[in-house]
């Protein structure tokens, strides 16, 4: 990976962490002590940061510092959150389905009971 095409992946992984936690540019550089034009600049992959602002930003937004450089966007989004959110679906589902398969089998052995 190119450094441009890393600058281009912080970028977007920084808007999306910052527009989830619902931070304008502006807002996120107060809370980091920058100005909102190296805020935009980082997000539009131009310009790099030190370690100390990565890990200030991964800080400030409540992720790991890694979340950031992870080329994988968009499923580098919160993935604990999206991962918990769809679990719980899933485990739902799951539920449901073995609910129905029992009453299939109830029903099934009642049946089959009854010609008895």
């Amino acid at each position: 990976m190119t450094e441009s095409e890393l600058r281009a992946v912080l970028g977007a992984n920084l808007r999306y962490y910052r527009n989830f936690r619902g931070l304008t540019q502006a807002k996120l550089a107060e809370k980091l002590d920058i100005s909102p034009n190296f805020v935009s600049d980082l997000e539009n992959g131009k310009r790099w940061l030190s370690s100390d602002t990565l890990v200030n930003l991964s800080d400030t937004l409540d992720i790991a510092a890694y979340e950031l450089l992870k080329p994988d966007f968009p499923l580098s989004g919160d993935t604990e959150f999206f991962m918990e959110k769809y679990s719980r679906e899933a485990a739902a589902l799951t539920v449901d389905a073995v609910a129905q398969a029992l009453e299939k089998l109830r029903c099934k052995y009642r049946k089959s009971s009854l010609s008895r």
